[in-house]
């Protein structure tokens, strides 16, 4: 009696690169997602928010909306809210725009900066404001091209033309400083201005 064989197709080479192709595409886009939040919290070490994450041709990272906390000692120092980031990893940078930052001082003062474009080292979370830049004071508001923060004293400062005005009072000088820990500032150069015996400046 002679045996019969069933024929049992065999996969071609070509069904086989169907089914290959789209596994490992999902895979290079799952560890790519991976590697890009990991990347950045290690930037930046500390919470974040983050939303509409893109690539551009330079391979910097892009960011439609972040969001930063940061502390020491358990002590908010400042929140930063930008509309956009975009992170350069070689030169250790975030470049910001629409710059929304909040100082605190250690009484727990706020001290509220704005300004169109800004800089921040993911390293030593320095920054530098840049364009309209304004700080609002509890008892005055700071008006100026271009602000520098300090993170390791608490300061900020600029070395370029300053206003402060209240509503009767306006001052001007060649640079300011703001120690925020000691809620004080100190004009310097050329410091000039019409004066009211309500205005205050800490």
């Amino acid at each position: 009696m002679g045996k019969t064989f069933e024929h049992i197709p065999v996969m071609s080479i070509s069904n086989k690169k169907k089914i290959l192709y789209p596994l490992i595409g999902g895979l290079i886009c799952a560890l790519l997602g991976v590697g890009i939040y990991f990347y950045i919290g290690a930037a930046l070490n500390t919470p974040l928010t983050i939303k509409d994450i893109n690539m551009d041709s330079g391979a910097a990272l892009k960011l439609n909306l972040l969001e930063q906390v940061s502390k020491k000692n358990g002590i908010t120092e400042w929140k930063l809210k930008a509309s956009s980031a975009t992170l350069l990893k070689e030169e250790n940078k975030a470049i910001l725009k629409d710059v929304d930052v909040i100082f605190y001082t250690r009484q727990n003062t706020k001290i509220y900066l704005t300004s169109d474009e800004g800089i921040l080292n993911t390293q030593t979370h320095d920054m530098s404001f840049l364009k309209n830049v304004i700080v609002r004071h509890e008892t005055y508001t700071l008006r100026t091209d271009q602000l520098h923060y300090e993170k390791k004293p608490h300061i900020i400062r600029s070395n370029v033309h300053v206003t402060l005005e209240d509503r009767e009072s306006i001052i001007e000088a060649d640079s300011m400083v703001t120690q925020l820990n000691q809620n004080k500032t100190i004009l310097k150069g050329h410091v000039k201005g019409k004066f009211s015996e309500k205005f205050n400046i800490p």
